[in-house]
């Protein structure tokens, strides 16, 4: 590992705790010329890229200049600046058994900028409500524990989220890896921690923990758990305050509906309000991740007397934090589109210190500012498991 990557790494973590404070495009351009330069000098395999598409740091003037590399390419190139003996650890793409997954490498350092980067955003737009602090809430994951999916960076994510909440490991997650190497869901489990107010132990405690849940998960997860619900016509009225946290999309494994549906079916079988379903957007080859959040029909943020309300007549967008930009492109020109066109979901993530900071994505969205509309997967993309199917026709 090289010490100007480290350097610069230590001299971003101030940045990565600031969320109220947006980066101006002038010092955001200056860190992503600096880091582009740095990862051009370090990673060979992007330096070929770079080379190859005639683009290298004497030519390229502005960020938007920075070659994006296609996740595709995670699944055959080892993009990363890290030396083989520095990575403790790695970070596969979801999809389905039989796809050669993207290989996002990751080292110790490497995981402390992941985890600076994670954790502000995660709570300012989970918990964006002063009156609940992660430790007023009880998790429950419907993913497996890290044990069981060691290269899965969700999983790495929600763990991350329960060490800062002190949390027990063995009580919040209720997923399990098959033989197959799908997810399963312990049902009885989640069902002991929705109905007794417990955290999944059983028997449950004669004392009810009344605290809010926090339910995070994937759609596919969500939809076996409704779908179990519905066939025992069970019903929840979860504390106040409690809230759902949904990522990516179906890959192949439940039945796939349409996000309002999803969202609808939340409400009628956990009594948790439209207003606190979150959805996130990540993936692998990340280091940041995009939350929705509510705009007006024109654009605008949705009055504070209505934040509380039935939001679905609203736009719902996805936002990077601070240290991360999008762009929208086109596919044929690969130069951004205009507001309010659709085109492919292009990534510069600051965060990506040791591998590839810009990431283009196989992912459609509708450019909305500076933010954006997912759409769902481009034609011929395969699925994959924390991005949305290409049926949806709307993020709502």
């Amino acid at each position: 590992m090289t010490t100007e990557l480290s350097n610069f790494a230590a001299r971003l973590l101030p940045h990565l705790r600031d969320t109220a404070r947006q980066a101006h495009h002038d010092e955001f351009d200056k860190l992503a010329l600096e880091l582009f330069a740095l990862q051009f000098k370090q990673n060979a395999a992007y330096r070929k890229i770079c080379e190859a598409r005639r683009f290298t740091p004497k030519v390229v003037e502005h960020w938007t200049q920075i070659p994006a590399v296609p996740t595709a390419a995670f699944k055959e190139l080892e993009l990363t600046c890290l030396q083989p003996d520095e990575r403790t650890a790695v970070f596969h793409s979801s999809g389905t058994t039989e796809q050669k997954p993207s290989r996002h490498f990751h080292s110790t350092e490497s995981l402390k900028v992941y985890e600076a980067s994670l954790v502000p955003w995660f709570l300012k737009n989970v918990l964006p409500d002063l009156r609940f602090t992660i430790y007023d809430l009880r998790l429950i994951c419907l993913t497996p524990p890290p044990a069981q999916a060691p290269h899965s960076s969700l999983v790495h994510m929600f763990e991350t989220v329960r060490s800062r909440a002190g949390e027990s490991a063995d009580h919040s997650f209720f997923g399990t890896v098959a033989p197959d190497g799908s997810w399963t869901l312990d049902f009885n489990a989640v069902v002991d921690a929705l109905s007794s107010g417990g955290d999944g132990v059983s028997p449950p405690p004669q004392t009810p923990d009344a605290r809010p849940l926090l339910l995070l998960g994937t759609a596919f997860s969500f939809v076996h758990l409704l779908d179990y619900l519905a066939e025992r016509n069970l019903r929840f009225d979860l504390p106040i305050g409690s809230r759902v946290m949904e990522t990516g999309g179906y890959k192949n494994r439940s039945r796939s509906m349409p996000k309002t549906k999803l969202h609808q079916l939340i409400t009628e079988r956990l009594g948790i309000p439209l207003s606190r379903i979150i959805c996130e957007y990540g993936m692998s080859e990340l280091s940041s991740q995009a939350y929705d959040a509510v705009v007006g029909r024109a654009g605008s943020p949705l009055p504070a007397e209505r934040r509380g309300e039935d939001t679905a007549p609203y736009l719902r967008v996805f936002r990077f934090p601070p240290w991360a930009r999008v762009q929208i492109t086109s596919p044929e020109t690969g130069r951004e589109v205009a507001d309010g066109e659709t085109g492919l979901i292009r990534v510069f993530d600051l965060a990506n210190v040791f591998s590839i900071m810009a990431i283009q994505t196989e992912d459609l969205g509708i450019r909305r500012d500076e933010h954006f509309e997912l759409i769902g997967r481009a034609i011929l993309a395969e699925p994959r498991g924390c991005s949305l199917m290409a049926a949806e026709t709307r993020k709502s």
